[in-house]
């Protein structure tokens, strides 16, 4: 008995000491392994097709899976950004999605949770890019007033970063970034067409935000579609007709409203009056998936998540309903979901970007 009492003793000693000693080690050789597979690494070096990164499926409302709106495309070896919401940035290099060589970021509006990690992306797309000339940002009219207000809020750092790093890393050039207003009265535009990419925006129900856009992005024969906050649009199955992922918003009504009734429970009329308002300019899951099937569209994506899903169990909650509405996949996204669409190929490929970071 004694002899076991000193054999299991000794056991526990070993196991501590290699808890202490070799779990660091495999932890490290772990790090070092993903920042190899990510720090940097060239997203030009993927297959052929349109990649699409969400680096934020949330909204203003708190969600740990889910940051401010913004989806990142590369399309053959261009680069875009879709809006520029909290924590953007930071969620595209575990990603592997590098900002650096970003031909332009397209705002669908002007709300604050679409704008608020704007100069956090901006310095991405300069230090270190390489870049002569600073960042083009398209949006609605008022781009270039936001444009402005980041330029200046962000010249003094700057400065600093120029007189850190030197000129070959921080160019004083490419500092910030130049606007580039979209003038759509109604219908949709083509607004960048270059080596077989073509992105239009198009007018979606917003209001009283005006205008606010959605995105096409084609490239060979793929094609995704982006939402931005609306409404119910019918006009968007047309836009976004026969793509192969759209890409929409969606508010869970039912859910709100529940938010509703106990932010009035308990007092708080400031927020019941919001979650009330909220509910007349987004669209529901299900009317998402109505519009997907209008469309045609092969694959449905929801972003802007709201309210919060703090537990994956709330998922089939939130989506109730949407396969009456559409035969396709239905996926509710979270920061880090990758969609890959290979040209000549039928492909959709679903990836979670950042497990290696959870």
């Amino acid at each position: 008995m004694k002899k076991l009492l000193l054999f299991g003793l000794g056991l526990l000693i070993v196991l501590f000491a290699a808890r202490k000693l070799v779990l660091p080690k495999i932890a490290e050789r772990g790090f070092e392994r993903v920042l190899s597979e990510r720090l940097g690494a060239p997203t030009a070096q993927l297959e052929d097709g349109i990649h699409v990164y969400i680096c934020g499926a949330g909204s203003p409302l708190f969600d740990a899976k889910r940051s401010g709106p913004c989806i990142a495309v590369q399309a053959g070896e261009k680069s875009f950004i879709f809006d520029a919401g909290t924590k953007g940035s930071q969620n595209l290099a575990p990603m592997g999605f590098t900002v650096d060589k970003v031909e332009g970021i397209f705002l669908t509006h002007l709300h604050s949770d679409h704008i608020d990690g704007l100069g956090q992306m901006l310095l991405g797309t300069w230090i270190n890019s390489g870049r002569t000339e600073p960042t083009k940002v398209y949006g609605p009219v008022g781009t270039s007033q936001v444009v402005d207000g980041f330029n200046m809020a962000y010249q003094i750092d700057s400065t600093y970063r120029t007189a850190h790093h030197g000129v070959a890393v921080a160019n004083p050039a490419s500092f910030g970034a130049i606007a580039h207003e979209i003038k759509l009265v109604n219908g949709s535009k083509v607004v960048y067409d270059n080596d077989g990419v073509k992105i239009t925006a198009t007018m979606v129900t917003h209001e009283p935000v005006h205008p606010a856009f959605g995105y096409r992005i084609d490239y060979k024969d793929r094609s995704i579609y982006i939402s931005g906050d609306t409404a119910y649009d019918i006009r968007i199955a047309g836009y976004a007709k026969d793509v192969d992922v759209m890409f929409h918003e969606a508010l869970n009504m039912e859910m709100v409203q529940t938010m509703e009734g106990i932010a009035k429970k308990n007092g708080a009329k400031g927020l019941e009056k919001i979650l009330f308002d909220i509910q007349d300019y987004h669209t529901s899951p299900v009317d998402a998936a109505k519009t997907a099937k209008q469309a045609n569209a092969r694959d449905l994506v929801l972003y802007h998540i709201v309210p919060m899903l703090p537990n994956d169990l709330l998922i089939p909650v939130f989506v109730k309903g949407t396969n009456a509405e559409f035969d396709g996949k239905i996926t509710v996204s979270q920061d880090g979901t990758i969609v890959r669409l290979p040209v000549d190929s039928d492909a959709i490929i679903y990836e979670d970007g950042m497990a290696n970071f959870r």
